[in-house]
C-alpha cells in the first residue's frame, strides 16, 4: 500500500489549493478514504472522509463549506479542494485509508497513511 500526497504550498488567506493523494497497492475503489491534518505542536485532526460507491462525504465543522473531498476511482486518486483558506488551516495534510468511520470522524480508524503535503496560509 502506498499513498502519496501532493499539491501543498504557501497561499495567502482567502486563497485556494487542491491536494491530491495517489493510491497504489490496493483496490482503491473498495476503501473509504480520509484526509487528516496536523499543525505544528498539535495532534492529528480529522478533516474529511469520503465513502465508497456514490461517495458520501463528511467534514469537520472547521472546514465544512470551505473544503470539498472527492475521489476518482479510475485514477486511484483522492482529492481535497480547499477554498477560503485561513491561517488556522496551516498544517501537514495527509490522506489515510480508513477501516472504520463515523460521520463526525470521532470513531475513525485508519490502517495506512501517506507522509503528507505541507499547506501554509500566510500573508
Amino acid at each position: 500500500v502506498q499513498l502519496v500526497e501532493s499539491g501543498g504550498g504557501m497561499v495567502q488567506p482567502g486563497g485556494s489549493l487542491r491536494l491530491s493523494c495517489a493510491a497504489s497497492g490496493f483496490t482503491f475503489s473498495s476503501y473509504v478514504m480520509s484526509w487528516l491534518r496536523q499543525a505544528p505542536g498539535k495532534g492529528p485532526e480529522w478533516v474529511s472522509t469520503i465513502n465508497t460507491g456514490y461517495g458520501s462525504a463528511y467534514y469537520a465543522h472547521s472546514v465544512k463549506g470551505r473544503f470539498t473531498i472527492s475521489r476518482d476511482n479510475a485514477k486511484n486518486t483522492l482529492y481535497l479542494e480547499m477554498n477560503s483558506l485561513k491561517p488556522d488551516d496551516t498544517a501537514l495534510y495527509y490522506c489515510a485509508r480508513t477501516t472504520y468511520f463515523s460521520s463526525d470522524g470521532e470513531e475513525n480508524e485508519y490502517d495506512y497513511a501517506g507522509r503528507g503535503t505541507q499547506v501554509t496560509v500566510s500573508s
